[in-house]
């Protein structure tokens, strides 16, 4: 059923429409290398199979799975040889992000050399996983996931083409068409292959193929879930988690968790990522989250899944229902970025260990005072590089426990405060003493 004209392409119409920027290409045969990045089944291949045959190239199909540096460089050496001749070469490379550097790399001067046009094929995003190299050198058309219509205008195409089941007569409902395009989930070739399936199975007799409501439920007992534990799908769903326990909204947390779940994500990984969220986004607002997420991902590591399903769900809704405050991060980066203007102002030498003789005679440790041996258990010291002194980088809210805490900063401020204020008196009393002494 795979079409071998545009006409016949179903979906993609943002790019293969009349008068897109793909579609003059392909017409005007003016083709440019490029990758066709999109989920499985949308149509990748079909589409660089039209190019090579609507633009008499020669079609050259790589799989990175199976091709190694060897192969490549013997293909490269033919489609050199057609290009001196005056014919063009499209090699098309399913899976491009699995070839490796060293693999990308053998494409690159034949590419600019103008011997082969390129088209490479990826379920993954190209800036990751493709050379930046090779990528700059290409144009990259993203493929969407096929709408419902055209997944079951492709079933119903399917049914009456000779190519697919035309030579027999199909009782299918339009009910079913539909619960198999949603099923499919803008997948052409599983759509096609659930269709397969449903009518090989199904009860044939002189009046055709009858196809019925128990063989349809059978042959889609379960959807394979759109999860790929490496690909885009793992970033998207975890920052969709993320935000939603950010945005409080916990049946969201809930459902984004299962998904990832039943994807078959590792736990440990969602339970590490909820370690780092605690203190992102919670923080001193309740340091319990902190507490729970380490429990949850020891859990985790103790049962695995399924049972450690409900200890995630725990930790997740545990983080929804807390109250946020992101003042520990931001706290960081500002005292990061200080950090990086600052790397060679040396440490205070105050503060420094003297733990010799010499270190001792330079000054390390002189003028330290020991917190345990004043009121309050505090001094007015300064801690920080002179070029810092009075920078503030922790600003709590006024979010559950962290109120407290600005509460505490508060008073340490005012303590400080009041012994710096001594400090200063009893300084310029001892320079007025002094002063004093030096005219008697």
């Amino acid at each position: 059923m795979r079409p071998q004209s545009l006409e016949d392409y179903w979906g993609q119409k943002h790019l293969v429409a009349q008068g897109s920027l793909l579609w003059n290409m392909i017409n005007r045969d003016s083709v440019v290398s490029m990758i066709f990045w999109g989920p499985p089944g949308v149509g990748k291949t079909t589409l660089a199979r039209i190019i090579a045959h609507q633009t008499k190239s020669e079609f050259i199909n790589f799989s990175a799975v199976t091709s190694g540096i060897k192969e490549i460089r013997e293909v490269m050496a033919q489609a050199e040889a057609r290009r001196k001749k005056g014919n063009r070469t499209i090699v098309f490379v399913d899976e491009i992000h699995r070839f490796n550097k060293a693999q990308q790399d053998a494409f690159l001067p034949y590419v600019e050399k103008g011997s082969i046009v390129l088209i490479g094929a990826t379920t993954e995003n190209p800036s990751f996983e493709v050379n930046s190299a090779l990528l700059s050198r290409c144009r990259v058309f993203v493929l969407k996931s096929l709408e419902q219509e055209d997944i079951e205008g492709l079933i119903r195409q399917a049914l009456f083409s000779p190519k697919g089941f035309g030579d027999r007569t199909i009782h299918i409902s339009d009910d079913f068409i539909s619960s198999i395009a949603f099923f499919a989930h803008g997948d052409a070739r599983l759509a096609l292959n659930t269709l397969e399936m449903i009518i090989n199975n199904s009860p044939d007799d002189i009046d055709g193929v009858h196809v019925d409501e128990s063989i349809v439920r059978q042959v889609m007992q379960k959807r394979t879930l759109l999860y790929d534990k490496k690909g885009d799908q793992h970033y998207d769903i975890i920052s969709a988690l993320h935000k939603s326990m950010r945005n409080s909204d916990v049946d969201a947390c809930i459902y984004w968790l299962a998904r990832m779940l039943e994807g078959g994500e590792d736990p440990l990984y969602i339970a590490r990522r909820m370690v780092r969220m605690a203190s992102e986004d919670i923080g001193l607002a309740d340091s319990r989250a902190l507490e729970i997420c380490i429990a949850a991902y020891q859990a985790c590591h103790f049962l695995g899944m399924p049972e450690c399903s409900v200890h995630l769900t725990h930790a997740i809704t545990y983080l929804a229902l807390a109250p946020k405050s992101n003042a520990l991060e931001t706290a960081y980066f500002a005292a990061r970025d200080d950090a990086l203007q600052t790397l060679e102002q040396p440490v205070p030498l105050h503060i420094c260990n003297g733990e010799t003789k010499m270190m001792k005679d330079l000054g390390y440790g002189k003028g330290y005072e020991y917190s345990h041996d004043y009121p309050m258990h505090m001094t007015d010291m300064e801690c920080l590089p002179p070029s810092l002194t009075g920078h503030h980088y922790y600003r709590p809210t006024d979010q559950g426990s962290e109120s407290k805490v600005a509460k505490r900063m508060e008073q340490i401020t005012h303590i400080k405060s009041q012994l710096r204020k001594e400090r200063i008196e009893r300084e310029n009393s001892l320079k007025n003493s002094e002063k004093n002494n030096e005219k008697k």
